[in-house]
């Protein structure tokens, strides 16, 4: 008769080879989150308003709407220190991610001056990054692949690149972005076209990725009922970074009326759903929308757009979207503020809970499980990243390497 141990063994022997094929196709599809850090927004520019320049002039821009609008800002955010950090932000780094639109931003020209806009942006992009005046992130969108403006997405993106190239252009943290996308086949398509130009241009495999912007309800629920969007995630084969939604194209074919299209609407809110549980797990990043409501005008308009800003941006946030769409300057104080504010007010007991966790102790009737100090510790490391957090504020005895070890769910203890 067998032992209890000889029969445990036998046992674990026959599941490891029951369940070989799965084991290896949930490593292979659910990675775990994506290293590095994660722009908290991305910074949409037509093409044509594009130069080498761009980051500092918005930067300059938004301290100077900061400066006509001071009263009306401090009375919105009511906290100096958060002001001051958000001033230091936008003198230092007021651009985390840029996008060179040569999509919907970029209506009505004609081929020969988008031929000549792609040519003296990708030159002006690699002057940028030699003379540290370009964001940490930056890429391009081209036009879809759908039939009608597919030949002019494609001719974008080849000259972008070659130019980029010959200039110089670090691609490391690029992406192109790849919009209004209906099918499975249409990212995989992307995925070949980003392999035969890594191989055509000579790039080291894998170098180029792309993002999905998600504008259509077919990108969400397929024909046959089931979520798309999923499988989209998996044909990505690695090279798909992130899904973008895209507010007012997703909101108008879903047949919302103007007046009530926006971030907060129920219709948004179940197609942020979907995305956001078709990427957990996979290292595909989440960003949200836009508002169209821009804070221009009188202090009482800039006022009212601000407040909107804000609130929006700190819902996203507490949705679990890090990250979303800015199209106009005077929206980073805002966007700095709230993303400073929800970091910052959430820092103390954040702190707390992951100190009590290290040290394996209760606290307020608190017992955080290892998924929970994973969140708080992608919590600071978030707010490190984006200049919200210092790094003298995390735990004490902690490092950041030891946040980054918890994020991604390896075990780490205390030592002082």
């Amino acid at each position: 008769m067998s032992t209890a141990a000889d029969l445990a063994a036998d046992l674990t022997a026959d599941l490891d080879a029951r369940l070989a094929d799965a084991d290896a196709a949930l490593a292979r599809d659910y990675p775990g989150e994506r290293p590095g850090r994660q722009p908290v927004h991305t910074v949409y520019v037509p093409a044509d308003r594009y130069d080498a320049g761009l980051v500092p002039a918005h930067g300059a821009a938004a301290l100077a709407a900061l400066d006509e609008h001071a009263q009306a800002f401090a009375d919105l955010i009511g906290d100096d220190d958060l002001v001051a950090r958000v001033r230091a932000k936008l003198a230092i780094e007021p651009v985390e991610d840029l996008r060179i639109d040569f999509e919907d931003g970029y209506a009505g020209r004609d081929g020969a001056t988008e031929d000549a806009d792609v040519l003296r942006a990708a030159a002006d992009l690699a002057a940028s990054q030699r003379d540290g005046r370009a964001a940490p992130f930056a890429g391009i969108r081209v036009k879809s692949l759908d039939p009608a403006t597919r030949t002019r997405g494609v001719r974008t993106l080849t000259a972008h690149l070659v130019a980029f190239a010959e200039a110089g252009g670090d691609l490391s943290d690029w992406v192109v972005t790849l919009p209004k996308v209906t099918s499975v086949d249409q990212v995989r398509a992307m995925v070949h076209a980003c392999a035969t130009l890594e191989e055509r241009l000579g790039l080291p495999g894998d170098t180029l990725r792309f993002e999905v912007q998600v504008e259509t309800p077919q990108s969400i629920l397929g024909a046959d009922g089931t979520a798309l969007v999923a499988r989209m995630v998996h044909a990505g084969a690695g090279r798909l970074t992130g899904l973008h939604y895209g507010t007012y194209d997703y909101s108008a074919f879903c047949g919302i009326a103007a007046g009530q299209q926006s971030l907060a609407h129920p219709v948004a809110d179940h197609a942020k759903l979907v995305m956001q549980a078709a990427v957990a797990g996979t290292g595909v990043r989440l960003s949200d929308g836009s508002t169209n409501v821009l804070p221009v005008g009188s202090t009482d308009a800039v006022r009212t757009a601000w407040a909107l800003h804000l609130s929006l941006v700190r819902r996203s946030l507490e949705h679990g979207f890090y990250q979303g769409w800015d199209l106009h300057p005077a929206q980073l104080p805002t966007r700095y503020a709230a993303t400073y504010a929800f970091y910052r007010s959430g820092l103390p007991h954040a702190v707390e809970r992951l100190v009590t966790y290290l040290d394996g102790a209760g606290s307020g009737g608190v017992a955080d499980e290892p998924a929970t100090a994973r969140a708080l510790a992608s919590y600071l490391l978030r707010g490190v990243d984006c200049g919200a957090v210092d790094p003298a504020e995390v735990p004490a005895g902690s490092s950041m390497d030891d946040l980054r070890a918890l994020a991604d769910g390896r075990p780490v203890r205390r030592t002082g």
